[in-house]
């Protein structure tokens, strides 16, 4: 019971971090020692499940598929994407560079600890390192498409989005950003049980995990250490995304005027600035910044012990 509330409490986690644009949910799945088993588990969802479950053969099924490690991940998972949006959202709109530190402070810390596990460097895990920052940054600077709700594209948005929970530094809320549609997934069709929205983006989630997770599993068993200084280095080139002193651009038409999605303008991209020190709210945000640090090596320290 105690690993079974753990997990979930982990998964809370990593659906929180899939909600907030910047931050990743494999990177949570990372700090807290189960993203190799996540990985493994994802994986097992192939022909052998399917023949188990024709076959109606459920305890082995659910050895198969490590059900008693997904499921309660999994609720956690979906309890966060349910139950956040709204309030991230307030959040976002009252407190926007409050919420970033922390978060910067949690991806921040995050890059030492998933980098402790590459086990030799060599010229190949520099290259690899190099490679995760500058997509990362280039991925930063991309000009956001205009919103679309048709099927194909939205199923298209789940399965790029969805990945985040398994590539460390790659945010999911922020791909949606770059998709244009944020605000349509996150912020209006998970917290109102949009089905028409939420269905086809479910679909594309699900096949994105099944496929990555088995090209993420094939490269840590043969790649093991070049991966990991990739996915390194895309969680330290996040951070410029997250980057709590930024000024943000909205979209606007060829006239210049803003254009609004329920009269609320829609951001196309940020303008990043140096904090002032001279002013108290600064340092509340550099706090929170050593909070989310903090909040890394208790998450670091759990794992271990779990």
């Amino acid at each position: 019971m105690g690993r079974t509330l753990l997990l979930f409490f982990k998964g809370l986690a990593m659906g929180a971090a899939n909600v907030i644009p910047g931050v990743s949910g494999g990177t949570i799945a990372f700090v807290t020692g189960i993203y190799e088993e996540f990985i493994e588990s994802l994986k097992s969802f192939d022909l052998a499940a399917l023949r188990l479950a024709s076959r109606l053969r459920i305890r082995e099924l659910s050895r198969h598929l490590n059900l008693p490690f997904l499921i309660p991940l999994f609720l956690g998972v979906a309890a966060s994407l349910f139950s956040l949006g709204k309030l991230l959202d307030w959040l976002f709109n009252s407190y926007p560079v409050l919420v970033w530190s922390f978060f910067f402070g949690l991806i921040f810390a995050s890059v030492y600890y998933v980098s402790k596990n590459v086990r030799q460097r060599s010229p190949a895990t520099i290259i690899a390192f190099t490679a995760g920052v500058v997509a990362a940054l280039a991925l930063a600077f991309l000009k956001p498409a205009s919103e679309n709700d048709a099927f194909l594209y939205l199923v298209a948005c789940g399965a790029v989005a969805m990945c985040s929970m398994i590539l460390p530094g790659l945010s999911g809320s922020f791909v949606l950003i770059l998709m244009g549609n944020y605000q349509l997934v996150v912020l209006q069709a998970l917290p109102g049980l949009d089905l028409r929205i939420i269905v086809p983006v479910a679909i594309g989630a699900g096949a994105g995990f099944i496929l990555l997770s088995h090209l993420v599993s094939y490269l840590l068993r043969h790649f093991h250490d070049p991966t990991l200084s990739l996915l390194t280095g895309f969680i330290l080139g996040s951070l410029v995304i997250i980057w709590p002193w930024k000024q943000e651009l909205y979209l606007s038409n060829e006239l210049g005027e803003l254009i609004l999605k329920d009269d609320n303008p829609i951001v196309q991209g940020y303008r990043w600035n140096m904090p002032d020190f001279a002013t108290p709210s600064t340092w509340l945000s550099l706090g929170l910044v050593a909070i989310g640090i903090v909040s890394v090596t208790l998450l670091e320290r759990t794992a271990k012990r779990g």
